[in-house]
């Protein structure tokens, strides 16, 4: 069936790219606080994580309107964003497509920015559909339908950021002096409940400590025993411990736990994002909240598969960290006692610079 499906988004794009052959520009982009852009980035959590630096970059340099075309998934990463003027969510089908032609016409955009890293079938055809003037896009197989491309980064050297950071280029924007990190402020309610729950969990909340058991997939769930041994090692330490878990885990993090530390589970993302901001240290399997850590400077240790591919891992961005990565499709052959001496040597290390 993937392959039947494969074949006919592949003549799909080559219609499109006969049909929509866009123009090069014939000059350098000038944005003003006048400008308008339309970014595109549709799919998972970390995928708009990690575009959040780029935003960033461009609103503080350009001062220009910024909307961001997300998907359900996603969308809420961009809603607390102050550098973000509107977040519209896009709906699949051809009513999603009829909205999208009537946005277009009705904001006047400037730019339109695909900030997918390989092609997506959908966002070709809502690039090339767009008219808008001026078309961007990272170089790849589609790239007849933009107007302007610039070639990607070597992703087997470069971090995912970096690679996206090359956008600025044709944007025609100098960040060689501007702090890039990514971009996540959790609303202010959402930061006072976390914050009256810690304090009725820990009356003496010392060094924080969350212990993350969730991954994006089951292949990357560590087992239970392995985690019980991460607790273990963390008890001699005069440290505050959590267990961070999604829903589909909590029997796992109820075993790991043991009823001796507490297990935080909450589908609210901004809820989810306000507790990593006051973690002092994280213990994860690769996912979403590496990103996070990142936004608040929060010391990471990570375990990442890294099976069929030369990609650079998605280390946090900003933060210190240290990690044990396995080249297996999954952690079934990582056992606690590989990754102990390193786990504890940078545990120990960020430990007695925030104690003494």
């Amino acid at each position: 069936m993937k392959g039947i499906e494969l074949f006919f988004k592949n003549i799909f794009l080559r219609i499109l790219l006969i049909l929509y052959r866009a123009p090069k520009s014939e000059s350098k982009l000038n944005l003003t606080a006048e400008s308008k852009i339309l970014f595109i980035r549709l799919n998972r959590i970390g995928d708009a994580l990690v575009t959040t630096p780029l935003l960033s970059a461009v609103k503080n340099k350009s001062e220009c309107i910024i909307h961001v075309l997300a998907d359900k998934k996603n969308h809420f990463v961009f809603q607390n964003n102050s550098d973000i003027e509107k977040v519209i969510v896009f709906e699949k089908g051809f009513s999603g497509i009829n909205k999208f032609r009537k946005l277009v016409k009705s904001e006047q955009y400037d730019v339109i920015v695909d900030l997918h890293d390989d092609v997506s079938t959908t966002v070709s055809f809502l690039a090339a559909l767009s008219g808008i003037r001026h078309r961007l896009a990272l170089k790849k197989e589609n790239y007849k339908i933009y107007t302007d491309t610039i070639e990607k980064l070597n992703p087997s050297k470069f971090h995912v950021i970096d690679r996206l950071l090359v956008l600025t280029k044709i944007l025609n924007i100098d960040i060689e002096n501007f702090d890039t990190n990514v971009v996540y402020q959790p609303k202010t309610d959402s930061v006072d409940a976390v914050e009256k729950y810690l304090l009725s969990l820990f009356k003496n909340k010392n060094y924080l400590v969350g212990i993350n058991i969730s991954a994006g997939s089951d292949a990357r769930f560590w087992g239970v025993e392995r985690f019980k041994k991460v607790v273990n090692s963390l008890k001699k330490y005069n440290a505050s411990l959590i267990l961070i878990s999604a829903e589909k885990d909590l029997d796992y993090a109820e075993q790991i736990s043991q009823n001796e530390i507490p297990v935080f589970c909450d589908p609210d993302f901004d809820r989810f994002a306000a507790l990593v901001s006051k973690l002092d240290f994280l213990f994860t399997p690769d996912t979403s909240i590496i990103h996070l850590a990142s936004a608040y400077n929060v010391p990471v240790f990570g375990l990442y598969v890294k099976y069929n591919t030369d990609d650079v891992i998605w280390y946090p961005y900003k933060s210190e960290y240290e990690s044990v990565i396995t080249t297996e499709p999954n952690f079934d052959n990582l056992n606690y006692e590989d990754a102990e001496r390193k786990f504890l040597i940078f545990f120990e290390k960020q430990f007695d610079k925030k104690n003494t």
